[in-house]
């Protein structure tokens, strides 16, 4: 331990605390011990990140006294620190930016110390952490996202082989991966035989079977052993992956059934179905303790604009957040919501396209959205939409309102006439 002298200008927060600076194979620590006449100790130790290490650092935190650390939320190494010691102690996540534009850091302190320094007078900024639980279903709802991209990515590529090989199957069928189409696939990798039309009726249901000659003559093509194996190896990834999504999909069904009325609640908003809903609890949590306001969630999420003026001019009005999981989604529940007919968002998305453009109106209905969702999980409230007619006659008072002003100026007074 080193004792050192500090001015007693700034008041201190925190007169124990630490700063962690994480790495994927160490975690380098910092507490500040700040003593009633004001003088500091600094106390620096290193440690491993095997659980064994993780658990010593704990027990180190604590044998000084320690009960509130800050660290960098990098890449994920910062999860199993987090892991450990967030039922004992309170952890401060930070985002790496914040520190960085906070002034007057010497070049040669350490980012441990750096980080403890901040948090002892509190000028940390604390970065939204879910709950456990809710951060399971972000993890499961993330990994589905990324299988189903994968999936629709192999389908593409079955797609580019059958133009390939001049198969036509996509020309007759509207779903290439419905019931007709699996089994004219089958049918294409099980033989080395040749198709005949008989095959392709057998294959054939419903209102396809008077398409059979059609169908027959659409995989005509120059389909050899080069593309059957090709597609045999697509196919298993494909069900494959259907098969893990259908799993993913049955544990968060099972995870979600303490929030089964949120999540009918908001399956009313337009653009929201279940999985969506899914993805909104797992992003946000069931309770939203951490957002004072909607305006506090929809900045959190970047779906504020931006602030940048000079001089008095504005110089941008962009979001400074440009990439967020929870921006993505709700500006795709906002693209479902613009193409629902008879619904206010899609009334307002076509009235703010015209004057800001495509991009901007998505975004500013997602952020209409984002108020809708914080109100229905944080307060409980039902969701009432508008309807496409709401805009129009809000429109038409105001105009009836403005003339009647002009009219009394006039010395006029206007009175509402029953035409029959």
């Amino acid at each position: 331990m080193t004792p050192k002298s500090n001015s007693k200008i700034i008041s201190v927060v925190h007169p124990i605390c630490c700063g962690l600076d994480v790495h994927k194979d160490m975690v380098s620590a910092c507490i500040i011990i700040t003593e009633p006449d004001g003088e500091e100790t600094f106390v620096v130790q290193e440690f491993s990140t095997f659980t064994d290490d993780l658990f010593r650092l704990k027990s180190w935190l604590l044998n000084h006294g320690c009960t509130i650390i800050a660290m960098e939320s990098t890449s994920v190494y910062w999860r199993p620190v987090h892991n450990v010691l967030e039922d004992t102690l309170q952890v401060i996540l930070v985002n790496a930016r914040h520190v960085k534009n906070v002034p007057g850091r010497k070049t040669d302190i350490s980012d441990s110390m750096w980080l403890a320094s901040l948090l002892r007078i509190g000028v940390l900024k604390a970065s939204f952490i879910p709950e456990k639980n809710i951060r399971q279903i972000r993890e499961l709802v993330t990994l589905r996202k990324s299988y189903i991209k994968t999936l629709a990515d192999y389908k593409r590529r079955v797609h580019k082989l059958f133009e390939t090989a001049n198969i036509k199957i996509s020309s007759v069928v509207s779903n290439l991966f419905g019931n007709i189409g699996r089994n004219l696939i089958i049918r294409l990798i099980d033989t080395d035989i040749e198709i005949k039309i008989e095959h392709v009726e057998a294959c054939a249901e419903g209102s396809l079977r008077r398409k059979v000659p059609e169908l027959f003559r659409s995989i005509q093509g120059f389909f050899e052993v080069h593309h059957r194996f090709q597609l045999k190896m697509m196919m298993q990834t494909i069900n494959h992956l259907e098969g893990e999504i259908k799993a993913i999909t049955k544990r968060l069904d099972d995870m979600m059934l303490p929030h089964k009325e949120m999540i009918e609640q908001l399956d009313r908003v337009p653009g929201i179905d279940k999985k969506t809903a899914q993805s909104i609890i797992g992003h946000i949590g069931d309770t939203l303790t951490a957002f004072r306001s909607d305006k506090a969630l929809a900045s959190w999420g970047g779906l504020c604009p931006g602030n940048n003026e000079s001089a008095g001019k504005r110089k941008s009005g962009r979001s400074p957040v440009r990439k967020h999981p929870f921006k993505e989604l709700m500006i795709e529940i906002a693209w479902a919501a613009v193409r629902t007919k008879g619904t206010y968002y899609k009334d307002k998305y076509h009235r703010l396209k015209t004057r800001r453009g495509a991009k901007r109106a998505v975004v500013a209905i997602a952020h209409r959205i984002t108020k809708a969702v914080y109100h229905i999980i944080k307060h409980g409230k039902s969701f009432v939409d508008l309807g496409d007619a709401y805009l129009m006659s809000k429109s038409t008072e105001k105009r009836i309102k403005a003339l009647k002003l002009r009219a009394r100026h006039l010395g006029f007074n206007l009175v509402p006439v029953e035409v029959n």
